[in-house]
């Protein structure tokens, strides 16, 4: 171990090499996040002043402003953030416009331009949209409206003519942390409005810390890395989320059955994320807007019980297409790169299919599906070998309409005609273009036995948390232990519980639906890769496992 490191715990030394992080200094900066010292000044980032400035003006000036954000769980909440600003400081005369994702489509367009101008707006402050609408900020333009950009997704080589562009990621940007979700963003629009501003307001020094429940909430789910500013935004928004008052996420959690004070990233990723996108895949975003910026627990009630329904009858028709997908595919000799759709497939569903499918196939997938405007749209996942926004944009113009996203994950749209050969151009791309994928085989932190997963080292563990992108859960070797029990629990016995010899500790996995797990049998001799988490069902905290991988021994 480095000597450098050598007043921590063999297991914290590990767990940091791991992560790349060999002196002390870095270490303490790692495993305790701080408000003071790692949220910094937002006039650091490019554009802010001249932004806030404007937004000044025309608060003074009682101008109509327009809140146009994007449909998923970081638009959302960053229309929240600015929602409840506004709404703070008694500022009435504004407006939140959050596009319908299967007629409108992602982005600034220009008839929601066209609207927002008639109703007599004259800024308009897009949240985790608008850094690729070239044509639609012209128009804004013509249509005399100041257009303030906030996003954090890739610029391409030409920006906006906007009146001012908020997004790290463009050049001349020296702000620390370019990884901001859309709502962080929003977030230190909002900090430093009030840094200027909020004594004369008379709002409370502080106030803002309650929006991170809001921006925690997007970092963690727009899976952002949870490195620098980011790590601290996770941490702290999970603390607020905890403590929040506000009534959407009160009604939500209890139409789920979940603990407050127990809100974990696991809870946003698998529960409160999908619920949220689910107004906008499956219906309007704005009843996600409407339950997250509700006032009183009687509305909220209402759009918590809608999005639970919509989220239902979201996993019945993506499972649907999946099995569509996968019996397509299982007649087809596949290539480094997938295309697959269908005309009836709803484009709002079909990047959780992708997601699916990169995982069984492992190879960078693209899903399409056609609006109810008859437009062909899609979502594309890559699996690790390729920047599919980069892709995207090297294929011959006139392939693709328009392309947006991220290094990992993307948004497309595609003429009729060019669907049938995309396959064949994404392919000639990518053999340009793909890089190794960094080692495939699932990566262990370290060895350990049963008798290892403590309270005392599991306060070790912890404090490598939040987990989520760029720091995954440490993923723990435990060598030939014996089962003593193997059952399937749940309404359709889809889960695996195992028990083992000699040890309180139990071991779990969700949808366990391979054949090689209802093989297992007690007396079997397994090697089990394993996450370790606390368990809080029914109030009691207990630790267990979380199966990567079961081996059985022969």
């Amino acid at each position: 171990m480095s000597s450098d490191l050598s007043s921590y715990p063999d297991l914290v030394q590990t767990l940091l090499k791991k992560r790349g992080i060999t002196n002390a200094g870095d270490a303490e900066h790692f495993l305790y996040p701080d408000f003071e010292r790692d949220v910094r000044d937002p006039f650091g980032i490019l554009n802010m002043e001249k932004s806030v400035e404007r937004i000044l003006s025309a608060i003074d000036a009682n101008e109509r402003i327009a809140i146009y954000a994007d449909y998923d769980c970081d638009g959302i909440p960053g229309a929240t953030i600015f929602n409840d600003f506004l709404k703070k400081i008694k500022y009435e005369n504004f407006e939140v416009y959050i596009p319908h994702r299967n007629i409108e489509g992602y982005g600034l367009n220009n008839k929601a331009l066209d609207a927002l101008a008639e109703r007599g707006v004259t800024v308009v402050i897009t949240i985790d949209c608008g850094i690729v609408d070239i044509e639609e900020a012209d128009h804004a333009r013509k249509l005399g409206l100041d257009l303030i950009i906030t996003d954090h997704h890739l610029p391409q080589d030409v920006l906006p003519k906007a009146y001012a562009i908020i997004n790290s990621k463009q050049a001349g940007d020296t702000y620390h942390d370019n990884m901001l979700c859309g709502a962080g963003v929003t977030w230190k629009l909002v900090c430093a409005l009030l840094a200027l501003r909020g004594e004369v307001w008379g709002v409370p020094k502080g106030w803002e810390k309650w929006l991170l429940d809001m921006a925690g909430l997007s970092t963690i789910a727009d899976m952002v890395p949870l490195r620098n500013e980011n790590r601290a935004l996770a941490k702290y928004g999970l603390m607020v989320l905890r403590k929040s008052r506000r009534p959407g996420l009160l009604a939500l959690l209890q139409k789920m059955d979940m603990n407050q004070a127990n809100i974990v990233e696991d809870d946003i990723g698998f529960m409160i994320g999908p619920r949220i996108n689910a107004a906008s895949r499956m219906g309007e975003p704005m009843d996600a807007f409407r339950l997250l910026s509700a006032k009183t627990r009687e509305e909220a009630d209402e759009y918590a019980e809608k999005l639970m329904h919509l989220n239902d009858a979201r996993k019945g028709l993506v499972a649907s297409m999946v099995k569509e997908a996968h019996k397509h595919l299982e007649g087809r000799t596949l290539r480094e790169i997938v295309v697959i759709g269908n005309p009836m497939w709803k484009p709002g569903l079909v990047g959780l299919v992708a997601m699916n499918l990169v995982e069984k196939y492992e190879r960078t997938i693209f899903v399409w599906g056609r609006t109810e405007s008859g437009d062909i749209k899609g979502s594309c996942r890559s699996d690790g070998t390729v920047h599919v926004v980069d892709m995207m944009t090297s294929v011959p113009e006139g392939v693709f309409i328009d392309v947006g996203g991220h290094e990992e994950a993307g948004g497309f749209s595609v003429s009729s005609d060019a669907i049938h050969t995309l396959e064949d151009e994404l392919v000639k791309a990518y053999q340009l273009m793909r890089k190794e994928k960094e080692n495939a085989e699932r990566s262990v932190d370290m060895e350990l036995t049963l008798s290892e997963v403590n309270w005392v080292n599991w306060k070790q563990i912890e404090k490598f948390a939040p987990f989520g992108m760029a720091n995954p859960k440490p993923v723990f070797f435990f060598e030939k232990v014996k089962i003593s029990e193997a059952r399937f629990f749940g309404k359709e016995k889809t889960h695996l519980e195992l028990s083992f010899e000699n040890s309180p500790t139990k071991a779990i996995l969700f949808f366990a639906d391979d054949e090689k797990y209802k093989e297992l049998k007690a007396g079997d001799a397994v090697d089990i890769i394993a996450t370790i988490e606390v368990n809080t069902f029914r109030n009691n905290r207990e630790l267990r496992l979380r199966i990567v991988e079961v081996v059985k021994k022969m």
